[in-house]
């Protein structure tokens, strides 16, 4: 079978859950069979969100090949159990260097290098997946960044608009747009969809698949006014309305029958609906987690989307033990000596956020120590392992000018250094290790009775800075036992203090690697600690 393409855009406004909806295609044709990729177009310039803000973008999320990415690519991961790699995220950014950077090669024999059909030949060609030429994949998913009408995705709907006539029956759009409710009026509004189709099709792309963002119910009559208007089928009008998790999406979207709706527009015979077993008992363990575990968040981003992966790891994990993560940020910032008691009262466990930059990181380290002398379960991710590790050579070996090289270059104890091989890089976003590295545990630890007695394990990575091995013996001297080690490099991935009874910080990022289906041990490990 040839490979078919799906494209889904986004109308009336942003934020609508394009890559939940992606994610919930994505996991339904899985469901029925088909091998799928998913994939994000962002059109911002920005090479890739490694440098933007996590106010302003969210999490930075990381593949396995070590490609800084959106965090929409964690929900695809998270949905199908994939793994995508760096030709899963494109940017505008990217598109414009590559096609720049052939221009001064000269590849382009001295022609005018114009938006059409140079920048959207090359995003055709990254939407075909030309450069994996040996995947073999039944559907490529495409979701769009932005909204129908941004001056910033115009290529793209051109490209799209381009590849529909040249794929045929091959290709489907998948249109995403809002139908508010309008409490004075107390009425439902289709006009904004109908207005998001219109611009779409002045674009000259008719969309073959319309989902409807909802807060409330929409009847057969108002779905019959929308196919109407827009030139829609009504079976392939599907209301997308706000569900208590975002894992009952895709449950929701087969009851309406979008992956059947989809293979009728591509011409594929429609079989049984699958059953999704596996989907449906996680479901009902989360229906019926009813007692609940809470947790602190130390970090300095207020912001849901800022730590989606740790937040979706704890809630999974979670649910796997029966019981409700309830998540509290607590503000780095605003921790002091004097009131850590007050932030963390009533905590079960608390998770010391990764992050980057001095702000922030002396409130992690009172809750570290916090933590540690009053034996609540802790888990230090990046960032937080090494505030743990700073606090434990300040307050037990004794260092008091104890720091990371990455706030005080200056320390006489650098006990986090950067790593020898980083030093000569300057360039932003060039000297990190980013990607999975193969990290050996150490028998008869709790990480390695996590991981269910397996000694090699394979994480990903997103930091410049490492535990300073030349302190190694006087940290296992005192009780702070370096329990994973890269077999490579020599470098330290986990700490753990074994006599407590859960104190463990991790160099990597497991959020980056925990589904719905497959949730991380560590996190597992870590709520069932919490609970006892």
């Amino acid at each position: 079978m040839d490979t078919k393409y799906i494209f889904v855009t986004g109308g009336v406004v942003s934020s609508l859950g394009k890559g939940i909806i992606s994610a919930s295609i994505g996991k339904l044709l899985q469901a029925r069979g088909y091998k799928v990729t998913i994939q994000k177009f962002d059109p911002y310039i920005n090479i890739d969100p490694g440098t933007l803000n996590p106010y302003e973008h969210g999490e930075c999320y990381v593949t396995a090949d070590g490609m800084e990415t959106d965090l929409d690519l964690g929900h695809y991961e998270r949905f199908t159990g994939i793994h995508t790699t760096r030709h899963n995220s494109i940017t505008t950014g990217r598109i414009y260097k590559t096609v720049i950077d052939r221009e001064r090669r000269g590849d382009y024999l001295g022609k005018t290098i114009q938006v059409v059909p140079h920048i959207t030949d090359e995003i055709k060609r990254r939407m075909l997946r030309e450069d994996e030429q040996n995947e073999q994949l039944d559907f490529v998913i495409t979701e769009v960044g932005g909204t129908i009408g941004d001056i910033e995705s115009a290529p793209f709907m051109e490209a799209i608009r381009q590849l529909r006539w040249q794929l045929g029956r091959n290709a489907v759009c998948v249109h995403l747009t809002y139908v508010p409710y309008l409490k004075a009026a107390d009425e439902l509004k289709t006009k904004p969809t109908q207005h998001s189709v219109k611009e779409l099709q002045g674009m000259g792309i008719q969309p073959d698949i319309l989902v409807l963002r909802t807060e409330r119910h929409l009847d057969d009559g108002m779905r019959m006014k929308v196919a109407s208007f827009c030139n829609v089928d009504l079976e392939c009008v599907v209301q997308s309305e706000d569900m208590p998790s975002i894992y009952e999406v895709p449950v929701s979207m087969q009851h309406q029958g979008l992956d059947a709706a989809i293979l009728r527009k591509i011409g594929i015979p429609v079989s049984e609906t699958p059953a999704m077993k596996p989907w449906h008992d996680f479901l009902d363990k989360q229906r019926n987690a009813t007692k609940e575990v809470h947790i602190g968040l130390v970090g300095k981003y207020d912001l849901q989307d800022a730590y989606k992966s740790i937040r979706e790891s704890l809630n999974l994990a979670g649910i796997y033990n029966h019981v409700k993560a309830k998540i509290h940020f607590v503000n780095s910032e605003e921790v002091t000596k004097e009131n850590i008691a007050e932030k963390l009262k009533g905590m079960q466990g608390v998770l010391i956020c990764p992050g980057f930059g001095q702000r922030g990181i002396e409130g992690k380290i009172i809750a570290a120590e916090y933590t540690r002398t009053h034996d609540i379960p802790t888990f230090g991710i990046c960032l937080g392992m090494q505030m743990m590790v700073i606090e434990f050579a300040r307050n037990v070996l004794g260092y008091k000018d104890a720091n990371s090289a990455e706030m005080d270059d200056k320390t006489p104890h650098n006990v986090i250094d950067i790593m020898e091989e980083q030093k000569s890089i300057t360039q932003m976003g060039g000297t990190m290790r980013l990607g999975a590295y193969e990290c050996e545990l150490v028998k008869g630890s709790k990480v390695y009775e996590a991981y269910g007695d397996e000694t090699l394990i394979s994480e990903r990575h997103r930091h410049r800075y490492e535990f300073n091995n030349k302190y190694q013996e006087e940290y296992e001297a005192k009780g702070m036992k370096c329990v994973g080690i890269n077999p490579a490099a020599n470098l330290v991935e986990i700490v753990e203090i074994p006599e407590k009874r859960w104190y463990i910080g991790t160099q990597f990022h497991p959020e980056y690697s925990s589904t719905v289906l497959h949730p991380h041990p560590l996190f597992i490990s870590f709520i069932k600690a919490c609970n006892h």
